[in-house]
C-alpha cells in the first residue's frame, strides 16, 4: 500500500499548477474567483471523502479506499488553507472610495466567509469520522492478531524446543504473515496521526476565520459610519439649499413690498397734485401711470412666487 502523504497526489496536479501559478497581485475579483473555486472543489471533495468514509469497514473497505480517504483529506486540507489565505489577502486589501462598492466587497466577504465556515464545519466531521473509523479498524486488528499481548517472534523462541521439526515451515509462514500485518499496522496508524494534524489544521484555521469575522465587524462599522455620514452630508445640502431658496424667495416678497408702497406713495402725491391743479387731463395721465404701475407690480409679484 502506498503511504499517505507520500510522494505527488494522483488526479490532482491541477491544485499544485493553480498554487504554483498563482500571481501575487491582490486583485479583488482573481481573489474572489479563486475563493469561489476553491470552495467548489472542497465541496466535491468533502462528498467523495464521505462517500469513500462511509465503506470503511463494510465489505467495500479496501486499502485503495483508505489510501484515497488519505489522499483526498490532504489535499483538501491544503486547499482550505490557500483558501484561508486567499481571504486574510481579501480581507486586507484597500476599501474603494464609493460607498456603494464597500457595500458591495462587505457583503461578497461575508458570503465567502459563510460559505467557507459551513463546508469546513462538514470536512471536519468527515475527517473526525474517517480518523475514529481507522482507529476501530487497527484495534480490532491488533486484538484478533494479539500483537499486543504476546509478539509471536518471542512466543516461537519459547516454544522452539516443543516444535516438532515438520512443522518448522509453518511457524515461518506464520511468523511472515505476523511481519505483514505489524507493517501494514504501523502504516494504518501513521495515516491515522496524519489524519489527526489535517484536523488540527482544520481548528487552526476556524481560529483565524474567528479572528476575520472580527475584523470584518470592525469595517462594516467603519463601512456603515462612513455611509451615515455621506448620507448627513447629503441630509445637510439639502436643508441648506432649502434654507437659501427661503432666503432668496423672502428677499423677493420684501422687494415686491417696497416697490408696492411707494408705488402707493406716488400714487397719492399724484392724486393730490391733481385735486390741487383741478385738472382732468393731469388726473387722466396720473392715473393711467398709476394703473401701469399697478400691473408692473403684480406682474413682478407673480414672477417671484413662481
Amino acid at each position: 500500500m502506498a503511504s499517505y502523504g507520500r510522494g505527488s497526489f494522483e488526479g490532482f496536479d491541477s491544485y499544485q499548477g493553480a498554487s504554483g501559478g498563482r500571481e501575487s497581485g491582490s486583485d479583488f475579483g482573481k481573489l474572489s474567483q479563486n475563493i469561489s473555486s476553491n470552495i467548489q472543489k472542497i465541496t466535491q471533495n468533502v462528498a467523495q471523502i464521505q462517500r469513500l468514509v462511509a465503506q470503511i469497514g463494510t465489505p467495500q473497505d479496501s486499502e485503495d479506499v483508505r489510501q484515497r480517504v488519505h489522499q483526498t483529506t490532504h489535499y483538501t486540507n491544503q486547499l482550505a488553507k490557500e483558501t484561508n489565505n486567499y481571504l486574510k489577502e481579501l480581507a486586507h486589501l484597500p476599501m474603494p472610495h464609493s460607498p456603494s462598492e464597500q457595500r458591495q466587497w462587505k457583503m461578497q466577504k461575508e458570503r465567502f466567509t459563510d460559505e467557507f465556515s459551513n463546508v469546513l464545519k462538514t470536512f471536519q466531521t468527515a475527517q473526525r469520522t474517517a480518523a475514529e473509523k481507522e482507529r476501530a479498524s487497527v484495534q480490532r486488528a491488533r486484538a484478533h492478531s494479539g500483537i499486543n499481548q504476546s509478539p509471536f517472534q518471542d512466543s516461537y523462541e519459547q516454544n522452539d524446543t516443543m516444535v516438532a521439526p515438520g512443522y518448522s515451515q509453518t511457524r515461518e509462514v506464520l511468523q511472515m504473515e505476523q511481519d505483514v500485518d505489524l507493517d501494514l499496522l504501523r502504516e494504518r496508524e501513521d495515516a491515522i496521526k496524519k489524519l489527526e494534524k489535517d484536523i488540527t489544521d482544520v481548528n487552526t484555521i476556524f481560529k483565524d476565520l474567528g479572528m476575520l469575522v472580527h475584523e470584518q465587524g470592525e469595517v462594516l462599522d467603519s463601512i456603515e459610519a462612513n455611509i451615515d455620514n455621506a448620507q448627513m452630508s447629503v441630509q445637510e445640502g439639502t436643508t441648506q439649499l432649502s434654507k437659501a431658496r427661503d432666503y432668496q424667495s423672502k428677499a423677493r416678497r420684501k422687494k415686491c413690498c417696497l416697490l408696492i408702497i411707494a408705488l402707493v406713495v406716488l400714487a397719492v402725491v399724484a392724486i393730490i397734485i391733481a385735486v390741487s391743479q383741478k385738472s382732468r387731463r393731469k388726473m387722466c395721465i396720473l392715473l393711467l401711470i398709476l394703473l401701469v404701475a399697478v400691473t408692473i407690480v403684480a406682474l413682478i409679484i407673480w414672477g417671484a412666487t413662481r
